[in-house]
């Protein structure tokens, strides 16, 4: 079975010290995972470079896509492997840029050298000297330039061989999945909550995630929107179990027996209080929200006092300090944007006030929530709790 040959290249992993070997371990077993749909596949690390070979048959995008989604990744190349010899490594880069050349029609090129193995007798500036005399020989259409060429090859000598490349393809970056704790998102269908998942599990975080509806305000279609935004980050994270809570009964008694301009403030004390009990029942160490200072009435930082008040796990913010087009933009590029601008209500825009408070207190805050059976209230939500397993596509 003929297989290509992709370099995996690690960032932040690289710079772990003493937990280096703890931290290349889950990446590797990371980088397995995505690539297990494709037979044969196998990939294994030497001197501090993931070596990954995948059959011949698979289309190399699929592979490389797979990969930059595993998160600690920081970029990937398609490589020609070869020996370590000059002559030999010359007619790999020829061969390698004549299928450019009919697949492009490129006109210029430069040759970088790389030699990782110091017992290669010919340095770096000088392998790629003659590595590039070698192709111009064979290619005559092109040409060198050094400053903005159309193609840049690199030529990397290492120990147990030499590689040829043209492209890094960035990863993601970060930890490996699975390194840093667990986390529960309050996963509403707007912008943010997905984006805010996407960045703690990129910092090694197992996210979970739970989810309120106002069903029948709220319809069905708003749930499976939100389970479409899920299923997109499942293709980073692997499968996510999402907690789905019924909130409109809470909603009710808030409305009928609590001021107007508190209701949204109120409604998120709740939320916070059910997804603390879940997380703990699940072994979740920390909240994860979407918030963005001064974003919204519910976002100020009085308000996210009083929010916070009524929990003792602590909360992350990732987004807290983001200006909305970034986080928009980050969005787009992890695939979630154009599920969550869909026009589906979603249970914060029930009963939704005129005028919300946007500089609450909280003693007066808890003086309206005095008027509410609270424990109660908490425990028939989570009582009515429904689990959804959501796994890639």
């Amino acid at each position: 079975m003929n297989k290509n040959l992709y370099l995996v290249r690690c960032g932040e992993v690289a710079l772990k010290g003493m937990n280096k070997p703890y931290f290349e371990r889950i990446l590797l077993e990371r980088v397995k995972n995505a690539l297990a749909c494709y037979e044969g596949a196998e990939a294994r690390w030497i001197d501090g470079l993931m070596f990954v070979r995948v059959p011949d048959t698979v289309p190399e995008d699929d592979v490389v896509d797979k990969c930059v989604k595993v998160f600690g990744v920081a970029s990937v190349s398609t490589a020609v492997e070869c020996e370590k010899d000059i002559d030999k490594i010359g007619a790999a880069a020829a061969e390698m840029m004549q299928k450019i050349i009919d697949n492009e029609g490129v006109q210029s090129f430069k040759v970088k050298g790389k030699r990782a193995d110091k017992s290669f007798p010919i340095q770096s500036p000088e392998i790629g000297r003659i590595v590039g005399a070698i192709i111009l020989k064979a290619c005559k259409v092109l040409r060198v330039d050094v400053h903005k060429p159309d193609v840049t090859l690199t030529v990397d000598v290492r120990r147990e061989g030499a590689y040829i490349f043209r492209d890094k393809v960035r990863g993601f970056g970060g930890l490996p999945l699975g390194t840093n704790g667990r986390g529960m998102i309050l996963m509403s269908g707007g912008i943010d909550s997905p984006v805010a998942a996407f960045m703690m599990a990129k910092r090694g975080m197992t996210i979970e995630a739970v989810h309120f509806h106002s069903y029948p305000y709220t319809s069905q279609r708003a749930q499976q929107k939100v389970e479409d935004l899920v299923r997109v980050l499942a293709g980073y994270m692997g499968t996510i179990r999402m907690h789905v809570i019924n909130l409109l009964p809470i909603q009710e008694q808030i409305v009928t027996n609590c001021p107007e301009d508190e209701t949204t403030l109120l409604v998120r004390r709740f939320m916070m209080r059910i997804a603390e009990q879940i997380a703990i029942k699940n072994k979740n160490m920390m909240l994860i929200t979407g918030e963005d200072l001064g974003q919204v009435a519910s976002q100020t930082a009085e308000a996210l006092v009083v929010t916070d008040s009524v929990v003792k796990m602590p909360v992350m913010r990732p987004l807290i300090a983001m200006d909305k087009v970034d986080i928009m933009d980050k969005a787009r590029e992890i695939g979630t944007y154009d599920i969550s601008i869909q026009p589906y209500e979603d249970c914060c825009t029930v009963f939704l006030p005129k005028h919300p408070v946007t500089k609450p207190k909280l003693e007066r805050i808890e003086e309206s929530e005095s008027k509410l059976d609270v424990d109660a209230l908490v425990a028939a939500a989570v009582a009515s709790e429904e689990i959804v397993t959501i796994s890639p596509r």
